[in-house]
């Protein structure tokens, strides 16, 4: 099993904008977020927080837990493994 220490947001958002073709400017138009933001999600620049997930799973017509589990489903098979310090 490969291992992983940070799961990343950018593929699976950028992959569901996408299916609905929309740009990064609609969806930051729906979420009220800088585009430049949502580019650097996309490109695994800047992470989420909770709060962003949820604005960006209503911008793509999604639960919540409907866009961690499409993030979920993209690291399947992997051991998330952080250090300890």
């Amino acid at each position: 099993m490969e291992e992983i220490k940070t799961i990343m947001i950018g593929a699976t958002l950028k992959e569901l904008r996408k299916e609905l073709n929309i740009s990064q400017e609609e969806i930051s138009g729906r979420t009220g977020l800088d585009r430049t933001f949502i580019s650097m999600l996309e490109r695994d620049i800047r992470q989420p927080t909770i709060t962003t997930i949820f604005l960006l799973a209503e911008a793509l017509k999604l639960k919540p837990f409907e866009l961690v589990k499409k993030v979920e489903e993209k690291y399947k098979g992997y051991e998330i493994k952080r250090d300890t310090y």
